[in-house]
């Protein structure tokens, strides 16, 4: 469902990615992992396109994505494509709830199904008690489940997520770790993780090693 072939991009005169090629399959756990400025998370906004390589081309179901304009590329993402950050980017002065539906209503979908569907979301998630909360009265842990229902409101084709459990404690990492794989399994995304996590990376289906800017 995914490809990038020859993948370059640079910045400052200095070359981050030196012609990476992947390929990625409807369904898979990639994780992407390596040193810290090895270029992990350069790939990972580029495969998702939230920026464009200077060179190289990001196929979708063999349609080149970077040939696309800004606009095109902001409707494909809002429709295709979730986020996880390490930092959760919920909005403050939201509730839980609101946060999670927003993605939605840029999308332009109705309100009471778009609230209906983030209510499920919060079920799958345990944390239907927490829907109106906002999010300096949630945990860590609390909060980036509600980023990653929020990821998922779309029901996006591939869920990205860069260092998702960089930012929590052990347990609650453990726990993301083992709710991406459950939702994986509920509901058929595929997911690509940069993490920095030895063993949330070994339980992917593929990993990738990237150094000095190549697939080592």
């Amino acid at each position: 469902m995914l490809e990038a072939q020859n993948i370059v991009k640079s910045y400052n005169n200095i070359q981050v990615l030196r012609g990476i090629s992947l390929q990625v399959s409807q369904g898979e756990f990639i994780s992407i992992v390596g040193a810290s400025g090895a270029g992990k998370s350069t790939l990972l906004h580029i495969l998702s396109t939230i920026d464009k390589p200077d060179s190289g081309i990001i196929s979708y179901h063999s349609e080149n994505v970077v040939t696309y304009s800004a606009k095109k590329l902001a409707e494909f993402r809002n429709k295709h494509i979730g986020f996880v950050f390490q930092f959760h980017n919920l909005f403050p002065e939201f509730s839980a709830l609101e946060n999670i539906c927003i993605p939605a209503y840029i999308g332009n979908a109705p309100q009471k199904q778009t609230e209906a569907k983030a209510m499920e979301l919060l079920e799958i998630l345990k944390l239907t008690h927490r829907a109106h909360h906002k999010p300096g009265q949630l945990s860590g842990g609390e909060q980036q489940r509600v980023a990653v229902a929020r990821a998922l409101i779309n029901n996006p084709k591939i869920v990205y997520a860069d260092e998702p459990s960089g930012n929590l404690d052990a347990a609650n990492a453990e726990d993301l770790h083992r709710l991406f794989f459950d939702l994986r399994k509920q509901m058929g995304q595929t997911f690509i993780v940069v993490t920095h996590s030895d063993t949330f990376a070994n339980m992917a289906d593929k990993k990738y090693v990237i150094k000095e800017g190549i697939i080592a």
